[in-house]
Formats: structure tokens, sequence, C-alpha cells
């Protein structure tokens, strides 16, 4: 049974693993936290790749992922569940005083994926983005001390990274039978690399708008640095720096979606480090 795995004698190796699987760009871009935040980020991520994970395979764990929301709310409501999950999740939503709600809309939006397969409105896929990845946003600026006044950016920073996802995983996702795209007007057959190809200035034009609205969200959520400590800054900037670095290389050639999956290299991730690890005053030039 794939729930009885040998759990590690740490457990935060457990955590740790699960989120390096699910997300390379943030996991690595994250070692760059201090240790408690990291930790904690770990914490936050393991939750919900483990969330995501039932129902983002085929066939999906219907049971698995009910049986995981149940084990939260046991242990909300004070229960000791020994989940090495769970647990960990529940205590650091009370020492960061995560709104409940969030984790509602985000167990919400993953039993969506058990039932709804396609977006065909903006307005849809935004509902569904709130709580798939705004609220991991909110989750964050909890985790760091953020001001209120930095939730909004937080929540589109979340929605810009989860797009340029739906963008990159086009063709993944029609293989599952999914589309988070909405058509805008589009024909429906879009996402198939045969009409694709058939119709390459259509589909150009579909890809390149939504890359579009990605970065007009993600043009917000850069709004919200400045509410950042230095400190932590350099890990968020770095990651939201390979999702435009992953933008530009869909925006180049659209169809290389429907090629390889586009993510960029532990290698490129560290060179960005780098460049982002100045003195706060050249940071803030740098915009």
């Amino acid at each position: 049974m794939a729930e009885q795995q040998m759990v590690p004698e740490n457990l935060q190796d457990l955590r740790k693993g699960i989120f390096q699987r699910g997300s390379k760009t943030y996991f690595n871009s994250s070692l760059f936290f201090p240790r408690e935040v990291r930790e904690r980020v770990f914490t936050l991520y393991a939750f919900v790749r483990k969330a995501d994970d039932f129902v983002d395979i085929l066939p999906q764990d219907r049971e698995g992922f009910y049986r995981f929301r149940d084990t939260y709310h046991r242990a909300l409501r004070g229960e000791q569940t020994k989940d090495p999950i769970i647990d960990p999740f529940v205590e650091l939503s009370r020492e960061c005083s995560f709104d409940p709600a969030w984790t509602e809309a985000f167990l919400g939006a993953m039993e969506a994926d058990l039932r709804k397969r396609t977006y065909d409105t903006l307005e849809e896929t935004i509902q569904y983005m709130y709580g798939s990845a705004e609220v991991v946003g909110l989750f964050m600026s909890r985790i760091l001390g953020l001001p209120d006044e930095a939730q909004t950016p937080a929540r589109m920073l979340g929605r810009a990274m989860q797009y340029i996802n739906f963008c990159r995983d086009l063709a993944e996702d029609h293989a599952l039978g999914r589309r988070y795209l909405p058509l805008q007007g589009a024909d429906p057959r879009i996402v198939e690399e045969a009409y694709a190809r058939s119709h390459p200035e259509e589909f150009v034009q579909f890809l390149r708008h939504h890359l579009s609205l990605y970065r007009a969200w993600q043009a917000e959520a850069i709004s919200g640095y400045r509410f950042i400590p230095y400190r932590y800054l350099i890990p968020i900037r770095t990651a939201a720096d390979m999702y435009f670095w992953t933008a530009d290389q869909i925006e180049r050639d659209p169809f290389v979606v429907f090629q390889r999956k586009v993510k960029p290299s532990r290698l490129r991730i560290f060179l960005r480090i780098l460049r982002n690890t100045v003195t706060p005053e050249q940071f803030n030039r740098a915009g």
C-alpha cells in the first residue's frame, strides 16, 4: 500500500523530500531562507503537495484524498493523528495564525480536481486558483510575518506562478483530460497538438494571450516586494525570476509545450540566486 511507506527517522527529511519531488524551482530557491523559515516552508509545501498528489495521478486516489482531508479535520479538532505531514501543518497553522478558511479553500480546490475537468471562463479559473495557489501565498505571508498589506501581492504571486504552470503543462493536462486555461473564444481543440500545428497562428495567439495575463498578475505581485525583508526576498525573487524565464521560453516558441516540460536547471536557479544576492541597496536598484 502506498501509504504504508517507511517514515525516515528525521521527519523533516520526509517533508523536505515531498517538497523537493513536487517543485524543483521553488524548492531550490527556498533553501536560501533562514533555517527556521525553511523548515516551516517544508512543512507547508509537504502538506499541499501530499494533498495534490492524491488528485494529480491516474487513476486518482479519491479515497486517499478524503482520508487525508478527514485526518486534517481530526487534527484541527485537537486529535494527535500521528500523521507526519498533517500534524506538523496543523501546529504550524496555529503558530502562524493561518485562517482555517484558507486551508478549506485549498482542500476544496483539490476536491474540485476529482470532479471538474475543464474551465471555460477566466472567472472559473481564477476561483479555482484562489484555493489551489493564492492561499499558499497567504500562508507564506504569515510564515514570513508580513503585514496585512502584503496579502494581495502574495495572492497574485501564487496566482501568477500557477498560471504559468497551466501554460507550461497544457499538453500534460490535456493527456489527463483537463484544461485549466479558459478558451476565451478559441476552438476547444486548441490544446490538441494536431489542431495547434494545423492552426499555428491561432495557437500562438491563444497561448500568448494567457502569458500576458500571467505577466500582469506577476507585476502586481512584484509591487509587494517592498513588504518583504531582504533576508526573505532573495529566494522569493529568485523563484519568481525563474517563472519569468519559463514564460520567456514559451513566448519564444509556444509549441515547446508539446515537446518538453520547460523548467530551469538547478544550475540556472543557483546562478540567479547568486545574482540576486547583493546588498539591499543594489537589490532595490536592480528592480
